[in-house]
């Protein structure tokens, strides 16, 4: 899979603009970006993966071109989203991503 450097660039804006400090990590085939030493957000086969937490999957996937993010082997992941390119082709549509996922992280394990 080739690496999106549009939307690699497009987050690292996002979460410099909302002042959060971040790590960038290469991991199962994807980029990631680490807040607080886990992960956040990413980009994930072709779109985000985007950890907003399982109480949050049913109201977030009404959103067009998001769905619950599923494994290979069929299995649901749980509190995982996976947002297609449409669904954050504008800045604000991406922060919108970006912000979800920054308030889940404090919970996140």
């Amino acid at each position: 899979m080739a690496i999106d450097k549009l939307l690699i660039e497009r987050l690292e804006n996002t979460l410099v603009m909302l002042q959060v400090d971040y790590e960038e990590k290469k991991m199962f085939g994807g980029n990631f970006f680490m807040v607080d030493q886990k992960m956040c957000i990413g980009i994930f086969k072709h779109g985000i993966m985007a950890r907003v937490g399982p109480e949050r999957i049913e109201e977030l996937t009404k959103h067009d071109h998001a769905s619950q993010l599923v494994h290979p082997s069929g299995r649901k992941m749980t509190g995982f989203v996976l947002v297609e390119a449409e669904g954050y082709e504008t800045d604000e549509a991406l922060e919108f991503w970006v912000q979800q996922c920054l308030a889940f992280n404090p919970f996140a394990k």
